[in-house]
Protein backbone atom coordinates (compact mmCIF):
# COMPACT_ATOMS: atom_id res chain seq x y z
CA UNK A 1 0.00 0.00 0.00
CA UNK A 2 1.44 3.55 -1.26
CA UNK A 3 1.73 6.23 1.47
CA UNK A 4 -1.31 8.20 -0.46
CA UNK A 5 -3.42 4.99 -0.07
CA UNK A 6 -2.58 4.78 3.75
CA UNK A 7 -3.74 8.43 3.68
CA UNK A 8 -7.23 7.75 2.10
CA UNK A 9 -8.05 5.07 4.17
CA UNK A 10 -7.65 7.16 6.99
CA UNK A 11 -9.48 10.26 6.18
CA UNK A 12 -12.05 7.54 4.60
CA UNK A 13 -11.93 5.64 7.99
CA UNK A 14 -11.85 9.69 10.16
CA UNK A 15 -15.16 10.60 8.14
CA UNK A 16 -16.88 7.54 8.39
CA UNK A 17 -16.32 8.08 12.42
CA UNK A 18 -17.51 11.39 12.70
CA UNK A 19 -20.43 10.72 10.94
CA UNK A 20 -21.76 8.07 12.85
CA UNK A 21 -20.44 9.87 16.02
CA UNK A 22 -23.10 13.05 14.76
CA UNK A 23 -25.70 10.80 14.25
CA UNK A 24 -25.33 9.37 17.70
CA UNK A 25 -25.54 12.78 18.90
CA UNK A 26 -28.35 13.84 16.90
CA UNK A 27 -30.26 10.81 18.75
CA UNK A 28 -29.14 11.33 22.43
CA UNK A 29 -32.37 13.81 22.45
CA UNK A 30 -35.70 13.00 22.97
CA UNK A 31 -36.99 14.40 19.60
CA UNK A 32 -37.80 13.14 16.45
CA UNK A 33 -35.40 11.42 13.92
CA UNK A 34 -34.72 14.68 12.68
CA UNK A 35 -33.98 16.42 16.22
CA UNK A 36 -37.15 17.96 15.68
CA UNK A 37 -39.10 18.40 19.16
CA UNK A 38 -41.84 15.85 19.75
CA UNK A 39 -45.02 17.71 20.45
CA UNK A 40 -47.75 16.42 22.93
CA UNK A 41 -51.03 17.21 22.57
CA UNK A 42 -53.54 19.24 24.86
CA UNK A 43 -57.20 19.97 25.01
CA UNK A 44 -58.97 22.73 26.00
CA UNK A 45 -62.11 22.46 28.14
CA UNK A 46 -64.92 24.58 26.65
CA UNK A 47 -66.30 24.86 29.90
CA UNK A 48 -63.22 27.10 30.48
CA UNK A 49 -63.66 29.50 27.26
CA UNK A 50 -67.42 30.39 27.30
CA UNK A 51 -67.58 32.43 30.14
CA UNK A 52 -64.36 33.80 29.13
CA UNK A 53 -64.35 37.50 28.34
CA UNK A 54 -62.28 39.52 25.39
CA UNK A 55 -58.59 41.40 26.81
CA UNK A 56 -59.67 45.45 26.26
CA UNK A 57 -57.27 47.07 24.00
CA UNK A 58 -54.96 48.15 27.38
CA UNK A 59 -55.11 44.31 28.45
CA UNK A 60 -54.19 43.01 24.99
CA UNK A 61 -51.07 45.11 24.70
CA UNK A 62 -49.79 44.28 28.21
CA UNK A 63 -50.66 40.62 27.21
CA UNK A 64 -48.77 41.38 23.85
CA UNK A 65 -45.63 42.84 26.22
CA UNK A 66 -45.37 39.75 28.07
CA UNK A 67 -46.25 37.70 25.43
CA UNK A 68 -43.44 35.42 23.93
CA UNK A 69 -43.21 34.43 20.39
CA UNK A 70 -39.57 34.27 19.32
CA UNK A 71 -38.00 30.40 19.61
CA UNK A 72 -34.43 30.16 20.54
CA UNK A 73 -32.52 28.72 17.81
CA UNK A 74 -29.67 26.96 20.89
CA UNK A 75 -32.32 24.65 22.22
CA UNK A 76 -33.05 20.91 21.27
CA UNK A 77 -34.84 18.21 23.00
CA UNK A 78 -33.38 17.24 26.07
CA UNK A 79 -33.89 13.67 27.81
CA UNK A 80 -33.62 15.09 31.36
CA UNK A 81 -36.40 17.41 30.58
CA UNK A 82 -39.80 16.08 31.02
CA UNK A 83 -43.90 17.88 30.85
CA UNK A 84 -45.33 16.85 34.11
CA UNK A 85 -48.60 18.32 33.84
CA UNK A 86 -50.17 21.07 31.25
CA UNK A 87 -53.51 22.51 30.63
CA UNK A 88 -55.36 25.57 28.95
CA UNK A 89 -56.32 28.00 31.46
CA UNK A 90 -57.86 31.22 30.80
CA UNK A 91 -56.92 34.37 33.25
CA UNK A 92 -59.58 36.51 34.29
CA UNK A 93 -57.24 39.72 33.85
CA UNK A 94 -55.21 40.85 30.99
CA UNK A 95 -53.19 37.43 30.55
CA UNK A 96 -56.66 36.06 29.18
CA UNK A 97 -55.20 32.93 27.31
CA UNK A 98 -52.44 30.54 29.07
CA UNK A 99 -51.24 27.39 28.96
CA UNK A 100 -49.66 26.39 32.50
CA UNK A 101 -47.53 23.61 33.92
CA UNK A 102 -44.51 21.58 35.14
CA UNK A 103 -41.46 20.99 33.61
CA UNK A 104 -39.14 18.76 35.44
CA UNK A 105 -35.38 18.24 34.72
CA UNK A 106 -35.25 14.85 36.18
CA UNK A 107 -31.38 14.67 35.62
CA UNK A 108 -28.34 15.64 37.85
CA UNK A 109 -27.05 18.46 35.85
CA UNK A 110 -27.83 21.71 35.56
CA UNK A 111 -30.04 22.82 32.27
CA UNK A 112 -28.74 26.17 31.47
CA UNK A 113 -32.08 27.21 29.65
CA UNK A 114 -35.40 25.73 28.98
CA UNK A 115 -38.10 26.74 26.71
CA UNK A 116 -41.89 25.65 26.63
CA UNK A 117 -43.40 26.04 23.19
CA UNK A 118 -47.04 25.79 22.41
CA UNK A 119 -49.09 25.82 19.18
CA UNK A 120 -52.74 26.95 19.31
CA UNK A 121 -54.91 25.51 16.87
CA UNK A 122 -58.77 26.86 15.47
CA UNK A 123 -61.60 23.78 15.07
CA UNK A 124 -60.28 23.23 11.62
CA UNK A 125 -57.11 22.56 12.68
CA UNK A 126 -55.30 25.48 11.42
CA UNK A 127 -52.19 26.67 13.40
CA UNK A 128 -53.58 29.87 14.90
CA UNK A 129 -50.11 30.67 16.55
CA UNK A 130 -46.69 29.60 18.58
CA UNK A 131 -46.04 31.10 22.05
CA UNK A 132 -43.38 29.96 24.35
CA UNK A 133 -41.78 30.52 28.01
CA UNK A 134 -38.77 30.28 29.14
CA UNK A 135 -36.39 30.26 32.34
CA UNK A 136 -32.24 29.88 32.49
CA UNK A 137 -30.99 27.73 34.92
CA UNK A 138 -32.65 24.56 36.17
CA UNK A 139 -30.63 22.70 38.41
CA UNK A 140 -31.11 18.63 38.41
CA UNK A 141 -34.00 17.49 40.14
CA UNK A 142 -35.86 20.70 39.77
CA UNK A 143 -38.50 21.89 38.65
CA UNK A 144 -40.36 24.78 37.00
CA UNK A 145 -43.74 26.17 36.85
CA UNK A 146 -44.63 28.09 33.30
CA UNK A 147 -47.28 29.68 32.26
CA UNK A 148 -47.34 30.49 28.78
CA UNK A 149 -49.08 33.41 27.16
CA UNK A 150 -51.41 33.28 24.11
CA UNK A 151 -52.49 36.08 22.33
CA UNK A 152 -55.32 34.32 20.88
CA UNK A 153 -59.16 34.74 22.42
CA UNK A 154 -59.97 31.62 24.55
CA UNK A 155 -62.99 31.07 21.79
CA UNK A 156 -61.00 30.51 19.12
CA UNK A 157 -58.51 28.23 20.42
CA UNK A 158 -59.74 24.44 20.08
CA UNK A 159 -56.83 22.79 21.10
CA UNK A 160 -53.04 22.85 21.59
CA UNK A 161 -49.85 21.11 21.47
CA UNK A 162 -46.67 21.28 23.84
CA UNK A 163 -43.40 20.65 23.82
CA UNK A 164 -40.10 21.46 26.21
CA UNK A 165 -36.32 22.08 24.74
CA UNK A 166 -33.42 22.84 26.35
CA UNK A 167 -29.80 23.86 26.44
CA UNK A 168 -27.27 21.84 28.80
CA UNK A 169 -24.34 23.45 30.45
Amino acid sequence: MTRSESTSRRRLLASIGAGIAAAAAGCAGSGGLDGEPTYEDGTVDAGNVTNASERSATQMAAAEAVAEREPNTAVTPLDPLSLIEHEFVVEDNYLGSTVQGIVANTGSDRIQLVEVRTRVYDDAGNMLGQYLASTGDLNGGASWSFQVVVLESPADVADYDITVLGTPT
